[in-house]
């Protein structure tokens, strides 16, 4: 009678060593698929001003506790972005694992995409380029959210676009954040096997125009969003500082 083989511990050894790189990848990918949820909600509230100022103000007070507490507690607003910023740095970190170090990695890389011209690995430099921007771009901003929540509103935000002139930063930043975003939804699709059809090929350029349309989308609505603050922000420039307050509640005595 055969006995089953006397395993070690030691011998399971190179296995669970094995399995951190694909821990890791894991955590960049849930981190990275939570920021990009993230990035679209926060696209839509910030939208809301092409409603209206008072829609903007609405969800504003929302997140500020506003209508649960009866005032605002800004607090709130500092631990979202605390938090969004663990999510930041955590991804930011787990991905740089990945890209070349030196100036010799960089150069063999640029010639084997040369040779090869895949499509995919073109994306993934893209998607290199953008993530290091953003490691800076997005820090600024969310810096400005962690120590100024409360100068988040409809006014409150066109005077930080146009006269304190964060225009520049966030419109360079839109074009960043929606590239590396849907560069990044795109690649875990096809990593983990989400949409997958029996033709794998098909499936490829089925996930890719989905992409490039919710990019298109998204970058539309980001741009027009960033005029309507421009817009607001001019012409509140005479007021500069002062916030907005609802017709409604100004009608209170």
């Amino acid at each position: 009678m055969s006995t089953a083989p006397h395993i070690r511990p030691s011998d399971l050894a190179p296995f669970r060593g094995a399995l951190v790189p694909a821990r890791l990848d894991f955590l960049q990918s849930a981190t990275g698929l939570l920021l990009a949820l993230f990035l679209w909600g926060h696209m839509f509230f910030v939208s809301s001003i092409l409603v209206s100022q008072r829609a903007m103000w609405t969800i504003t007070k929302m997140f500020e506790g506003y209508f649960l507490f009866g005032q605002s507690h800004y607090w709130i607003v500092s631990t979202i972005a605390a938090g969004v910023i663990v999510l930041f740095v955590t991804h930011a970190f787990l991905a740089m694992r990945k890209f070349p170090i030196s100036y010799r990695q960089w150069r063999t890389f640029r010639e084997h995409m040369g040779t090869m011209r895949h499509a995919d690995t073109t994306l993934w430099f893209l998607q290199a380029v953008t993530g290091f921007a953003l490691f800076f771009l997005a820090s600024i901003h969310l810096y400005t959210m962690l120590t100024h929540p409360d100068r988040i509103g409809p006014v409150e935000s066109a005077d930080r676009v146009w006269s304190d002139f964060y225009w520049p930063l966030y419109l360079v930043l839109l074009f960043a954040v929606e590239l590396h975003g849907g560069i990044g939804l795109y690649r875990l699709c096809v990593k983990w096997g989400w949409f997958t059809g029996a033709d794998a090929q098909a499936t490829r350029r089925r996930l890719a125009t989905a992409k490039w349309a919710l990019t298109a989308f998204f970058l539309i609505l980001g741009l027009t969003t960033l005029g309507a603050y421009i817009k607001l922000g001019i012409a509140h420039a005479p007021h500069y500082g002062q916030p907005y307050s609802p017709p409604a509640l100004e009608a209170l005595p």
